[in-house]
């Protein structure tokens, strides 16, 4: 971000402040077009217009706004595969053998010609 024009800097902040204003009104319930599309144009004029002036809050703010959002997109795409694994049952450690009715892992038997001391 350090290297782009303020302009584009100024739009992709634009972006990331109506995707979390997006976010904000929709889980209170209070979505409405006209709202976010009046925040989404108040937004996109003002930074526009303030591009140049505001080009270093841009970039912290577009910094904040990046590991943020990667961060809850980490700890959701986590919880899901957590929640998928324990709703199918799957162990990543385990499989399971019926023929021996077990659920551990089948070993090679060791050998004792293959067996060496270690001191």
């Amino acid at each position: 971000m350090k290297l782009s024009s303020p302009r584009f800097k100024a739009f992709s902040v634009s972006a990331g402040m109506s995707f979390w204003f997006f976010v904000i009104i929709s889980t209170t319930g209070n979505f409405s077009a006209e709202i976010l599309l009046g925040f989404v144009a108040g937004i996109v004029i003002i930074t526009q217009l303030l591009a140049a002036k505001i080009s270093k809050g841009l970039d912290i703010f577009a910094i904040v706004n990046t590991k943020i959002f990667l961060g809850i997109l980490y700890i959701f795409i986590i919880s899901i595969y957590g929640i998928l694994f324990r709703v199918l049952a799957i162990d990543l450690l385990r499989t399971k053998w019926e023929k021996q009715g077990t659920y551990w892992i089948k070993i090679e038997q060791l050998n004792e010609h293959r067996v060496l001391k270690q001191y």
